[in-house]
């Protein structure tokens, strides 16, 4: 497995699968149409791509004044209709849709556990101002979660239609566990 750190624009060569976590949340609206356009450039036929991201299921989810400033300048969050009509206008056909959302805010409800843990530690190299933000972006994160305002999804594509090779279920996945 390879794995590269570079611009996902500048990669020209094919692969049978790619994998890409959290990324489309970060391009902005303007480019998702470009993201999903150049996943399926990066593919072989029926070569497969699982995208994983944070995502919504109702209009209006787009961006946060407070993220935008503070946690994610730039990002944008894109509703699961906005995604399937690029990943449709860019040739990639869906296979699997799996929400992860109550895994994502138990995720954060951890992660929150453990920056307390280290809350001294993050104060006194970032400031009070920063400690206080940063706690804020978790639990408001989780509580987005836990209400259903924001969701991560895992986007199974294919490039093509054929899908040659698919498991019919997600049985593969449980298989010696």
């Amino acid at each position: 497995m390879d794995v590269y750190l570079e611009d996902y624009r500048e990669v020209e060569e094919k692969f049978d699968y790619a994998t890409s976590i959290g990324m489309f949340e970060h391009v902005g609206k303007e480019n998702l149409p470009k993201y999903f356009e150049q996943v399926q450039k990066l593919l072989v036929p029926n070569g497969r791509a699982l995208i994983h991201g944070i995502t919504g299921q109702h209009e209006g989810v787009g961006s946060d004044p407070f993220l935008s400033k503070y946690i994610f300048p730039g990002g944008y969050i894109p509703n699961v209709a906005e995604n399937l009509t690029n990943i449709m206008n860019a040739g990639l056909q869906l296979t699997d849709l799996e929400p992860l959302r109550r895994h994502y805010q138990k995720t954060l409800e951890i992660w929150y556990q453990n920056y307390l843990e280290h809350i001294d530690t993050v104060v006194d190299r970032y400031g009070e101002p920063f400690s206080r933000m940063w706690s804020l972006y978790l639990q408001a994160c989780a509580a987005s979660f836990e209400a259903g305002n924001i969701d991560v999804m895992q986007y199974l594509l294919v490039n093509g239609t054929s899908g040659y090779g698919l498991p019919m279920t997600r049985e593969y996945m449980y298989k010696n566990s």
